[in-house]
């Protein structure tokens, strides 16, 4: 597959740059070039529990020096994305800080009594009550989005049961499914462009997962590259009907395209 010009960038955190904690072989090397060359670029994560803020003393924390600023999360798209649906509306919450902040940093007003929007998001204390009375509220009328469809993140204990998993739940009690804003939505990928002011004809996307991060860059129009040092194993990538523009090992073996 011809590989086009790569005038910025968008990765993937987990799996990528980082992995419980530890920076991956390339990563700050790879961050750091692109930095150093002032190439446009967003990390972009699925996860919704942190703010940028917590994300980038996490990326510091492992050796990667990034700005809030480069940090792009499904709850920060999906705060957009309802304020350009409903401007300075109503929601009921399901999630974490990073969740909430965004959005009522976008003008949002957090209720429990008749809310515009049930909004799922990733949380490691899923509370029955709250999943309870988001079921009552979308039977009343909210709309359902969730910030992600991942049914299962990692922890070091193993998986964990994650938004995709209880938005399931939840459909199979409302019969009405959510709209997922996160990975593999192009709409993720495209606010990130706008957000560093690329074109997707010159943008490269980076991920380990082939079902989010490859194939939302594909329908984004990006180029996609694949590293093997995350969920994807080399086996599984046949498996599917789609392809990366390329797999590599690690991010380290793309710094030379920076």
């Amino acid at each position: 597959m011809s590989e086009r010009e790569i005038k910025s960038w968008l990765t993937d955190m987990d799996g990528v740059l980082v992995h419980e904690g530890t920076a991956l072989p390339g990563a700050a090397d790879f961050v750091k070039r692109l930095r150093d060359k002032d190439v446009p670029f967003l990390i972009l994560t699925n996860n919704s529990i942190f703010t940028a803020r917590d994300l980038r003393a996490r990326l510091a924390s492992s050796g990667i020096e990034v700005p809030e600023t480069a940090i792009w999360t499904s709850a920060l798209a999906t705060a957009q994305f309802l304020h350009e649906q409903i401007p300075g509306g109503s929601a009921y919450v399901i999630g974490e800080a990073g969740l909430t902040t965004a959005l009522y940093q976008a003008g949002y007003t957090l209720t429990e009594s008749d809310p515009d929007y049930v909004v799922l998001g990733e949380t490691r204390t899923y509370s029955f009550s709250a999943i309870t009375r988001a079921i009552r509220l979308i039977d009343g009328g909210a709309r359902f989005i969730a910030t992600n469809p991942d049914v299962t993140g990692p922890s070091q204990e193993g998986p964990l049961p994650a938004t995709g998993a209880v938005a399931a739940m939840i459909t199979a009690a409302t019969g009405r499914k959510p709209y997922f804003v996160g990975k593999p939505n192009p709409i993720l990928f495209r606010s990130a462009l706008n957000r560093i002011g690329a074109h997707s004809e010159f943008t490269a996307m980076i991920g380990d997962r082939m079902d989010t991060d490859v194939m939302g860059g594909l329908e984004a129009g990006l180029q996609t590259f694949l590293v093997l040092t995350g969920s994807t194993r080399p086996d599984e990538v046949q498996g599917h009907p789609f392809r990366p523009s390329r797999v590599v090992d690690s991010i380290a073996d793309l710094i030379d395209l920076v």
